[in-house]
This record gives structure tokens, sequence and C-alpha cells, in this order.
């Protein structure tokens, strides 16, 4: 029970990825809010594994795009929780869909940059005045923002580029109050989001080619995310680490 009294708020926290985070913040003793979009089965669904386990959880609507979406976020889990929150994790983003760069208009540029930068940005901006000395924060980039990603995700790599960049500005101007902020970054791992948008031969290449010859589980994403929001990584912050498999170095 690692985050045991501890509030944690997940954005994007009603299925995949998100399903994990919050279920394993919720077995180690934090009360979860978490955050859907579109799809209030996926979050009922997550909240009632949360509470068969014997954990607590609220799901909230919301376009973490927006600002008065967040604010009510925020809200919500203070009204269920109390006015501290302990540990947020951002993981709303996605890359939406591939345009090579001629294919791509302005319109593209703002729904990738909001939907991935600006969604972390109005998060943590609302966050930090509800935290205090021992808070974690922790943001979803990905292997793109490494490795420029693949074809038509130009924008989708650029943006996750940038959380990394405000990872390690947040870490600075909030290490003073106690409060750290990390990130991960994802390589393929067996969810939805690479069902709809990674060819299968390229997941059959992963499998052939990466070190530990398979594609990461969920859990296992869930695992690092925990680690970082616990005192177990209390002096590890403005961190930027890489859950590929060992990818990147093959």
């Amino acid at each position: 029970m690692k985050l045991e009294g501890k509030v944690a708020i997940v954005t994007g926290g009603a299925r995949d990825l998100g399903r994990a985070v919050s279920v394993k913040l919720a077995a180690e003793g934090a009360k979860v809010c978490l955050n859907y979009f579109d799809n209030p089965e996926d979050a009922a669904e997550t909240v009632k594994m949360i509470e068969a386990e014997g954990g607590q959880a609220i799901a909230v609507q919301g376009d973490m795009t927006k600002a008065a979406d967040v604010k009510n976020l925020f809200e919500k889990a203070v009204e269920a929780f109390g006015d501290t929150v302990h540990v947020l994790v951002n993981v709303v983003g996605g890359i939406v869909g591939r345009k090579l760069i001629v294919e791509q208009d302005e319109a593209w540029y703002d729904f990738l940059m909001d939907v991935n930068m600006r969604s972390v940005f109005l998060c943590t901006r609302e966050v930090v005045p509800l935290m205090k000395q021992g808070g974690a924060i922790v943001n979803f980039s990905s292997q793109a923002a490494r490795d420029g990603g693949g074809p038509g995700a130009s924008m989708y790599a650029t943006a996750k580029a940038a959380v990394m960049c405000h990872t390690r500005s947040m870490a600075k101007e909030l290490g003073p109050q106690g409060i750290r902020v990390n990130a991960l970054a994802p390589g393929m791992i067996n969810t939805s989001f690479h069902d709809r948008f990674t060819k299968p031969e390229a997941r059959e290449n992963l499998h052939k080619t990466a070190p530990l010859r398979r594609e990461g589980t969920a859990m296992e994403i869930a695992d690092l995310v925990c680690f970082l929001a616990c005192d177990e990584s209390s002096y590890i912050t403005g961190a930027s680490i890489d859950i590929n498999g060992g990818v990147l170095f093959s």
C-alpha cells in the first residue's frame, strides 16, 4: 500500500494504459479520480474494477484540452476526496491518425498539439495549488519523442517531445516546492492504440528485432507510473524514462 491515504487524478484513466494506471494506483491505496472523454461505459467498468478490490474511485467526464473541463475535474476530485492532490498522471494524448507533412493543415497541427501538450499544461497548472511537499506529476511522452516517430506521425512526435521538455521545465520550477515531475516514453505497448494506428508488419518486425522480442503490457507501464508516483522514487525528478524493450538501443 505505497500510496495509502493519497489522492490521485488520472486523465484518460478509463481504458487501455489509463485503466491499468488507475487500477494499479488504487491497488496501492490511492483514492483515484479518473477522467474520461467519450465512453462512460469504459469509465464505469474501471471504477467497478477498483471498487471490486476494495478501492475508491470516481469517474469524471471532460475534454482535457478545455480549461473549464479541467477545472471541473479537479473540483470533483476535491469534493470527493479532499483538497489535497498527491499524484497527477497525464495520460491523455494520442496519435489520432497519420498524415504526411504536405497533408497537414493548421487544424491538424492545433489538434495534435492540444490533445498531447495543451492537456498536460492545463492539468499541471490546475494541480499545483492543490499539491504539497511530496507531490508527484507523471506525464506520458512517447518513444516518438526520441526518434521522430514513424511515417505520418511527425506532429505527434513533436507534441510528445514538447511534453518531455515541459517535464524538465516543471521539474525545475516545482522542485523547490517538493513536487517531482517525471515522464515516461513508452514504445510499442499491446493496447488498442497500436491496433488502430500501427501496421501489423511493423509489430511483427518488433517481435523479431527488439532485444526483448515482444511488445510491452499495460501493467508494465502502470508499474513504472506507480514507482514514479510513490516515495521509492523520491530523488528522481525531471527524468524521461524509456520503456520500450530496448528498441532504441538495438
